[in-house]
């Protein structure tokens, strides 16, 4: 029988966002023992930033952060400042990880289980993601994109957030650019068309 989490051969290969906020509310239940992919599923959705620039966050990077503080990164692919947000879910996830361990200020955010003076890498991560959607049996390819990618289909689909907010914050060229990257289905496209004036 073929695994609904992986596209079939010589499909497309691209990771989707997770698209319904019930979804998201199962994995972090399913998570809810895991302090440390809590806090790292809760800030990717909640922040659209590239899994790779939240696994170099340092403890020290967020040790003190209160909810509404706004921390400053430089992303790692564009060289360009970003902000990373401290929202009410996202402090509270991040509590959780920092009360449930002994941390060093120097130490990663996300450390790696096999050694705590390295990050987790993104193949890592993808893995988890993959095993998480799979646990809730959701359908579809997931990987480390898929936290940026929930964050900015949530916001348009979810909280209406034009295309042109969105492609500012994921430092995209162009809104098209962000249509195609969040899988953004004709269908939903054309649901505009049933709207009476």
């Amino acid at each position: 029988m073929p695994n609904p989490n992986h596209p079939k051969p010589g499909s497309s290969t691209l990771v989707q966002p997770i698209r319904q906020l019930e979804d998201i509310q199962s994995i972090k239940k399913l998570l809810a023992s895991k302090p440390r992919d809590l806090l790292l599923f809760t800030l990717g959705i909640n922040n659209g930033i590239r899994t790779g620039d939240l696994l170099t966050r340092k403890i020290s990077d967020v040790h003190f952060a209160k909810p509404g503080q706004t921390i400053q990164i430089r992303e790692s692919k564009t060289g360009k400042t970003n902000t990373l947000s401290v929202n009410r879910e996202v402090y509270k996830a991040l509590r959780g990880h920092l009360e449930a361990s002994d941390h060093r200020d120097d130490e990663y955010l996300f450390p790696s289980g096999k050694c705590r003076q390295k990050p987790l890498t993104i193949m890592a991560v993808s893995r988890m993601i993959k095993s998480w959607c799979k646990a809730i049996n959701l359908p579809g390819n997931y990987g480390a994109h898929s936290l940026r990618k929930t964050f900015g289909y949530i916001q348009r689909t979810h909280f209406g957030v034009g295309f042109e907010l969105i492609c500012k914050r994921f430092n995209h060229s162009s809104p098209s650019v962000t249509m195609r990257y969040l899988g953004i289905e004709d269908k939903e496209v054309l649901e505009i068309l049933t709207h009476e004036i």
